[in-house]
């Protein structure tokens, strides 16, 4: 028993400094909050990383804590969302909202990949930024990138960039909600859980307004995470059309399996249930109050883990490229929302 103890710490160990200063930085922002509730926990949690996080705490031994923070935490939380979520809510998105996702997830993915061509971008390239900014950031990038033969180097420059722009538009679109639909939940939830990249900026952008509209803008993220399997075969297909395999890539091209992450299908399992049975009010009070801490947390290894030089040094044209497809895509969103009147 000491033996497996042992290993067990000796596994854990280097995640402990940046999953500790995680934690930290997550009680802090509470306390902040209460100081200032017109920011927020979650605001402060990311503002606070960031700014930590380019300044005193850049020290590697923190990445893999922060990392761990950022990804599993937030997945976990995502999962125990769909406990307070049923059907009777997602009924509430309706037609319109499937339709309206599908319409702005198509779109952005047209024009991504045309600005990119028009900029010189390769295939590939502009492909992982239509993934990317489509459906859900790195995620959508990594099932993307073997599908279309894309180069290590495309993939992590996509990343930076998907991130750069996400981080951007995480902390402005919730203002922009707020000013153009006031205290229309629908409307707000739409532009945040339909625009984001990622889920973690989802649930951060969403958590400078409210609670509600946390719940309604991952019911729409879901519905794009949910098609991800449709698009990485759309764009499979896409490419071996554009540019035959080589036959030394076809060698090593193993047959792939397409699933959707783990944590969505929690999500759904979760909202499955709380939809069938009723289940008793501590239940539901734990999924939020666990859900609510591993967020938080995880918004401020969010905010450790964002290094600006980083993506400065990505240059003047990826920079112009994914400003473009923000822009054009929060234009789309905002269209889209006035034409199906939620």
């Amino acid at each position: 028993m000491p033996k497996v103890f042992q290993s067990m710490t000796k596994k854990f160990m280097p995640f402990l400094p940046g999953l500790a200063l995680s934690i930290v930085v997550a009680a802090v922002s509470r306390l902040l909050a209460l100081l200032v509730p017109q920011l927020g926990g979650a605001t402060i949690a990311i503002l606070l990383g960031i700014f930590l996080g380019n300044t005193f705490f850049k020290q590697k031994s923190l990445a893999v804590g922060t990392k761990f923070a950022e990804s599993k935490l937030l997945e976990v939380s995502v999962v125990l969302l769909g406990a307070t979520v049923t059907f009777q809510t997602i009924a509430q998105i309706g037609l319109k909202g499937i339709i309206f996702i599908i319409i702005q997830m198509s779109l952005t993915i047209i024009c991504a990949y045309l600005i990119g061509k028009k900029m010189k971008f390769s295939d590939s390239f502009s492909l992982l930024m239509a993934g990317g900014n489509a459906i859900c950031g790195s995620s959508a990038i990594a099932s993307i990138a073997p599908a279309i033969h894309a180069e290590d180097e495309e993939k992590g420059q996509v990343i930076t960039l998907v991130n750069l722009l996400g981080t951007v538009m995480m902390l402005t679109l919730p203002f922009l909600g707020l000013f153009l639909y006031g205290e229309k939940l629908l409307e707000k939830s739409a532009l945040i859980g339909g625009t984001l990249q990622s889920v973690g900026q989802v649930v951060a952008g969403a958590s400078m307004l409210n609670q509600a509209v946390v719940q309604f803008a991952m019911l729409f993220k879901i519905l794009r995470i949910v098609l991800l399997v449709a698009v990485v075969f759309l764009f499979e297909l896409f490419i071996q059309r554009k540019m035959p395999t080589p036959p030394s890539v076809q060698t090593k091209t193993k047959k792939k399996k397409l699933s959707l992450p783990w944590y969505v299908l929690g999500f759904l399992l979760f909202c499955i249930l709380n939809s069938l049975v009723n289940l008793p009010t501590f239940v539901d009070q734990t999924a939020h109050f666990v859900s609510s801490w591993f967020e938080i947390t995880a918004l401020a290894a969010i905010g450790l883990r964002l290094d600006f030089a980083k993506f400065m040094k990505e240059g003047p044209r990826l920079l112009l490229y994914g400003l473009s497809v923000g822009g054009l895509q929060t234009i789309f969103a905002i269209l889209l929302i006035f034409l199906l009147q939620f």
